[in-house]
């Protein structure tokens, strides 16, 4: 189930708020949690054990912490096991496939009867969540709860269970407790969600169409790919960030504040301000919980460098079993270790602010075609008709009359005015006046007007 579709518009949403706001404060956390899982266990409700179990682990865990006995062991259990059901069920057939390509070239046998293992919807999300809560137990940043209904509703909290943003424990213990429900964080997250939903509705699948397009031909010309490739950096960014909108929306619907995700990511002058502004939730999580523990920038500048590709390859793989997302985060952490040993005073750094973000925005372009791409062979040739060394098949000029029609290039036109825009949409929707809140619900009404019209309607970071 996804947000920007008639049943979670027209049938869950009116539901769920309906039955929380109608059940008294103590009941609450149960009728949410409730309509969470039948959120998450709607397009497969086997995966609704998988999550409960993590659940169960990670609570026990949490209370064996408190005892001040095993402490280490209790903790040890829950990382490893949240780690070992994200890496069987997201990276088994990866593994399965790299050792089958190995075998055929020096002869062994290959692993022909081996599993096909489904990945469950946004597990890479909950689980991080989850074990950030006997992380933050341990390290003394946050006391354990004692309920388990108030933590199963945190892990399976359906606004950002399934594509963010990473929501830690220590970010809401005290809403869990106690929140206050008022009209103006209703009216707040109506706004959060109508800008999200227009994000989604009005640009990224617009620009979603482009790319596939593109992505999916093959060779192309010059100027096709770089259009696609634009139109991929623009899908993926109001994809994501209008999810996040939206969850962020909804959260403030049920009285919770979650943390920003995205703080306009393309206006950054050098890889290190993007990775502040882009998945902010994500990137400040693998700062805390794996850069830092694994020194930082504490042992010396040679560490330093190794902590941030290390942390950035890691990072690439946790989007996707691929070595097209190593790569996407190889590169990224190459980029951020430059960055560092050159210093902010040098590098590109001493250049106008608008060559800076110009030169930026070509490096996270380029990057976006080895993470867009299904395989590696696809990126290249892309990569390659990018600088005209791509040969194109005369049939695949005729592309050019599906993506240059009016309708996209305006679409991809509004996509660039957005990104330039100085104001994120967090920043904007905290004051709200009646001009934006008639402004909200012109938006609202047009997306869904355009929902009633569009089949392509994919959320990219679903499939993380």
């Amino acid at each position: 189930m996804v947000f920007s579709s008639h049943l979670f518009i027209y049938y869950f949403l009116p539901f769920s708020l309906g039955l929380y706001y109608l059940l008294p404060r103590s009941a609450k956390h149960y009728g949410l949690t409730l309509c969470s899982y039948l959120f998450y266990g709607w397009a497969n409700p086997k995966f609704v054990l998988l999550m409960l179990a993590s659940t169960v682990i990670d609570y026990i865990c949490g209370r064996v912490i408190t005892t001040n006995r095993h402490r280490q062991l209790a903790v040890t259990v829950s990382v490893c096991t949240n780690i070992s059901l994200l890496g069987f069920f997201k990276y088994f057939n990866f593994a399965i496939g790299n050792y089958n390509a190995v075998a055929s070239l020096i002869g062994v046998p290959i692993l022909r009867d081996a599993l096909n293992v489904t990945l469950p919807l946004g597990i890479s999300f909950y689980t991080f969540q989850s074990m950030s809560y006997t992380i933050d137990v341990y390290r003394g940043q946050a006391k354990p709860i004692s309920n388990f209904i108030d933590f199963a509703c945190y892990v399976s909290m359906f606004p950002q269970l399934v594509a963010g943003p990473i929501v830690r424990f220590s970010q809401v213990a005290g809403q869990l407790q106690h929140r206050t429900h008022t009209l103006d964080k209703l009216t707040q997250g109506i706004a959060f969600f109508s800008v999200g939903l227009s994000k989604k509705i009005l640009l990224a699948n617009p620009c979603g169409k482009i790319a596939d397009t593109v992505f999916d031909a093959g060779a192309v010309a010059v100027l096709d790919a770089w259009y696609g490739t634009v139109a991929y950096a623009f899908q993926i960014y109001f994809d994501f960030s209008g999810y996040s909108d939206m969850a962020i929306g909804l959260g403030l619907m049920l009285g919770f504040t979650f943390p920003k995700n995205f703080d306009s990511p393309y206006r950054s002058a050098s890889i290190t301000e993007f990775w502040r502004r882009w998945h902010i939730s994500l990137s400040s999580w693998l700062r805390d919980y794996l850069y830092i523990p694994l020194g930082g920038n504490r042992k010396g500048q040679a560490r330093t460098y190794i902590n941030l590709s290390i942390v950035m390859l890691l990072g690439g793989l946790w989007h996707g079993a691929s070595w097209n997302f190593v790569i996407w985060g190889g590169i990224h952490g190459g980029m951020l270790a430059l960055e560092r040993m050159r210093g902010r005073s040098s590098f590109y750094q001493q250049w106008p602010n608008a060559i800076r973000v110009g030169l930026t925005f070509l490096l996270v372009l380029i990057t976006w075609v080895f993470f867009r791409s299904t395989d590696l062979s696809r990126a290249v040739t892309l990569l390659g008709c990018m600088v005209g060394l791509g040969s194109v098949p005369p049939s695949h000029y005729l592309i050019g009359g599906l993506i240059y029609q009016p309708y996209y290039l305006l679409s991809i036109s509004v996509a660039a005015l957005a990104t330039c825009l100085r104001q994120s949409t967090w920043g904007w929707v905290q004051n709200l006046s009646v001009a934006k809140i008639i402004a909200c619900l012109i938006l609202l009404w047009i997306s869904l007007i355009f929902l009633e019209t569009q089949s392509y309607n994919p959320f990219i970071y679903f499939i993380f």
